[in-house]
This record gives structure tokens, sequence and C-alpha cells, in this order.
């Protein structure tokens, strides 16, 4: 089906639905109340389809148990205790919620490797599969008492988008504190809100603003706009929503109040999958004439490479950069970093000499490659 506008979500065979942390609880206590409203449009939304929760919340509920300062987010031992604690009463909470409505919920917390890594997606993807059929709400997290900073999400915005690839969902729903994305500010004068983004430009991502962001959560616009690009890429739509009413869902799928970015070019689910990954081990530069052959489709060859950094192996994800820095897209390489750097700037009847076997057909190659 085609979603052109936010009452088309109402037909969505499968949806994900991201609750951050702000909406859900207010100073270390959890708002009944209006969780109550949201369980309650999350049972209308599955009369016509299945739904995946992601919500936040845990290390904010925790911190209240253990009574850390800071929300829990002092340091980093504070946030992995407080996570570990939160989550049985985030679990609580949502099971309560759904029960009411006789919905199983079930919890499911991840890392970012378990998304980054092909056969661990593949595995989560087979989970949310099997938990749907059987008639359950999955109800996901990342998995903050095992995430360092390093290794995470950092933003279940964007983990929304990667859980609606792996359980290809039709449609993300973000529930933010604003109505959506706005031109500007939302706080300056004549600010006004962008009903429809057909495709994300460096322009829509300009219009990012930090005022969206409470400082409780870990999101904010930039993060919801990271998302989109994840989700319209597999062809996949997103809404930005504003959560903080009763009755969030029902409430803008009613006005049409929110913004509601269309899906683009349905890449593969492997393509998508890569172009979704979130933490390149390495950067492959380029010079102008390799970013112009990459443009047309090519395949990037190591005489196009100006420089090499980071340290990876083959099959390992790394960014690709243009001359001056921008970033042009990400691929699996060939090489190691060490032979990457060995054969900077050659053409490949160069390259068997200072490799001492035969060159591969390029350091990335085009179907393992995908543009930003």
């Amino acid at each position: 089906m085609a979603i052109d506008r936010l009452s088309d979500l109402r037909q969505a065979q499968r949806l994900v639905i991201k609750v951050g942390s702000a909406l859900l609880v207010d100073r270390g206590e959890p708002r009944a109340k209006w969780l109550a409203t949201l369980a309650a449009d999350i049972a209308e939304m599955r009369q016509t389809g299945e739904v995946i929760v992601v919500s936040s919340g845990a290390i904010a509920l925790g911190a209240t148990k253990l009574g850390f300062a800071k929300g829990g987010r002092g340091s980093l031992a504070d946030a992995q205790a407080a996570a570990s604690v939160g989550q049985v009463e985030l679990a609580r909470l949502w099971s309560d919620a759904l029960g009411t409505h006789n919905i199983t919920a079930a919890q499911m917390l991840v890392t970012l490797g378990d998304l980054e890594d092909r056969r661990r997606y593949l595995n989560a993807s087979a989970t949310l599969a099997r938990l749907l059929e059987a008639g359950a709400v999955p109800v996901v997290n990342e998995n903050d008492s095992v995430a360092t900073e390093e290794i995470r999400f950092g933003d279940n915005d964007r983990l929304a988008a990667r859980v609606a690839q792996a359980a290809g969902a039709d449609a993300v729903m973000l529930l933010s504190d604003v109505d959506g994305l706005y031109d500007r500010d939302p706080r300056e004068t004549g600010a006004a809100l962008v009903g429809t983004v057909d495709g994300i430009t460096p322009e829509i991502m300009a219009m990012a603003s930090s005022a969206s962001s409470s400082g409780l959560g870990s999101g904010g616009m930039l993060a919801k706009l990271q998302a989109a690009k994840i989700a319209e890429r597999a062809g996949i739509a997103l809404a930005i929503i504003n959560g903080t009413h009763l009755s969030p869902i029902t409430r803008a799928l009613d006005d049409e109040t929110g913004t509601l970015f269309l899906p683009q070019a349905d890449a593969s689910r492997r393509k998508a999958w890569l172009g979704g990954r979130l933490a390149p081990s390495g950067v492959l530069s380029v010079d102008a004439g390799c970013m112009a052959a990459l443009a047309n489709g090519a395949s990037l060859l190591a005489a196009g490479v100006t420089a090499v950094e980071g340290e990876f192996g083959r099959g390992d994800l790394v960014a690709i950069h243009g001359p001056l820095g921008e970033r042009l897209g990400q691929g699996l390489v060939e090489y190691t970093s060490v032979e990457c750097t060995a054969i900077i700037g050659l053409r490949e009847a160069q390259q068997a000499d200072r490799l001492g076997y035969t060159p591969r057909a390029a350091v990335v190659h085009r179907d393992h490659m995908v543009h930003v």
C-alpha cells in the first residue's frame, strides 16, 4: 500500500512506534495515565496490522530506584547499573499497559552489534517475525546495561529505523516533544511545520534543531532525520508526531499533524542493511575523478584513493569521503587497512608488485557499496 499522508499509517501492515524517555517518565516516575492512552492507540493500530514498540526509559526508571543523581547518566557505570534495574520496571510497565487490551508484550534487548553484524541481524529479524506471528508486541530497547559509549546506537530513533528494516516494516512512527520537523527553530516567529518530505536533502538536514531535545533522552531532531534517511533507503515511510498529548497517535492521525517522510527507492534488503550500518571501522578518502566515477555507479579502485584512516580487516565496513571530506557513502572493503595504504593511488598493473599477489577487482566493489 502507498503511504502518502499521515492517516495512511492506519493501514500499515507492520508499524514500528518509538517512545522516548521524556514521554514515558516524568521526574523518575512513569506517566501511567499517558501510557494507558498510548496502549489504547496501539491496540487500535493492531486491528489492521502488526506493531513493534521501541521504548526508552530504562535508565530513567532505574535511576529512581537506585537513587542515582543526574537521571542515572552521571557516569557510564551509573547508566549501566540503572539500565539493569530499569529494564525490569520498563518490561512490567509495557506488560501491564498492553495486557489491559489482552496483548502480550515481549521484551527484546539489542546492541549495536546485533544489527551491524549480518548474521546477528538476520537472527534478530527471525525473532521479531516469530513474535509477531505469535501475536505478541515486541518491546525493543538498546541493552544499555552492556553497551559502552563507543559501541552503541546512542539514541532510539535510529534504533527504531534499524528495527524496522530488520522486521520488514512498512512505516516507523517517532513520538517527539514537538509536532514534527519545522523549517527553522520552532521557537522562532514564523517557523512552519513541514508536513511532507519527499527525500532528505542537505536543505532538509539543515532544518534540524536542538530545540526538540528535552535533555532527558539522547535523541533530537538531527537523530530523527538520520533515522529517516535509514528508513527511506529501505522503502520505509517514517513519521514524526507530537507524543506529549494523551492518545498521541489518534490525535496526530486524526488531525494530520506531523511530518511524514515518504519512502524512496526500495533497496535490496542487503543494501538497506549496509546503508543503515552506523559504525564504520575506517575511512577511505578519494580524489575528484574517483568521486565522479562513484556517482556514476563505478566500484572504488585503488588508483582513486588518496588517504586511509583507521584499522580494519577485509570485509569490514568503511566510510568513503570526497576530496573535501564530504561523506559519499560506505561499503565493505576488500583489503585490510595495511594493504589499502600500500596500494594508495596505484593502478592494477602496479598493485601486484606491491602486494605480492594478484590484486582484487576493487577496493570496494559497487555491489557492496551504498551512497549517502
